[in-house]
């Protein structure tokens, strides 16, 4: 049990760490000052969790614990001093913004899990955990947030997220390797999504321009 907590520990670190970069390169990419810098790279971080935390009626999981905060800090300092050597500012967004999503939707759906709550609202909790904290950094950089343009990004979650349940319900398999899997899956899913350009149906033409 203590190595579960501990290991379910570890990814809450990687996954803010992920997140925190995530947010970091999102905003040096528009050029924020490092002030800005580290207000995007912290609600990009938190923005999910926070979400989860209110609507589980829990205490939210910074506002106790300065490790998480201290984290958040230490990352986005390094992620400026990385700035001079690294260019490729999309690309490491994705790196980063990838493995945050995987992360982060394991430890929601854990959450959930541990409250005793439906498979189905641990499903949503875990896509909100993955999700909303880069919804809030797109919101906050103007620009229309990943989860609502034609990539493929909350189907990720909740694809990942269903395999996580059933592996852990119906097979006898290390719990730490079903989490790890898991993460995998969901990055993966996101970078093949991208590569073959994977889409979800559309239900609209080509957009036309007509005025009112």
């Amino acid at each position: 049990m203590e190595v579960h907590e501990n290991f379910n520990f570890v990814i809450e670190i990687l996954g803010t760490i992920s997140f925190a970069m995530s947010g970091s390169f999102a905003a040096m990419q528009k050029r924020l000052d490092p002030f800005g810098v580290l207000i995007i790279a912290f609600v990009t971080a938190v923005g999910g969790g926070t979400v989860r935390d209110l609507l589980l009626d829990v205490p939210v999981f910074w506002m106790h614990d300065l490790i998480m905060c201290t984290v958040i800090f230490a990352t986005c300092i390094l992620s400026m001093l990385f700035k001079s050597i690294e260019k490729k500012f999309q690309v490491t967004l994705f790196i980063f913004d990838s493995f945050g999503l995987g992360l982060f939707t394991i430890v929601g759906i854990q959450k959930g899990l541990n409250a005793d709550l439906h498979p189905l609202i641990c499903l949503t909790l875990g896509t909100i955990t993955g999700c909303f904290g880069g919804i809030i950094r797109d919101i906050l950089l103007n620009r229309i947030p990943l989860i609502f343009r034609k990539e493929i990004y909350a189907t990720a979650c909740i694809v990942g997220g269903m395999v996580f349940m059933f592996l852990a319900e119906f097979t006898s398999l290390s719990y730490t390797f079903i989490q790890i899997f898991t993460i995998l899956l969901i990055v993966a899913i996101r970078t093949l999504a991208v590569k073959y350009h994977w889409q979800m149906p559309k239900f609209y033409g080509v957009e036309q321009n007509s005025e009112m």
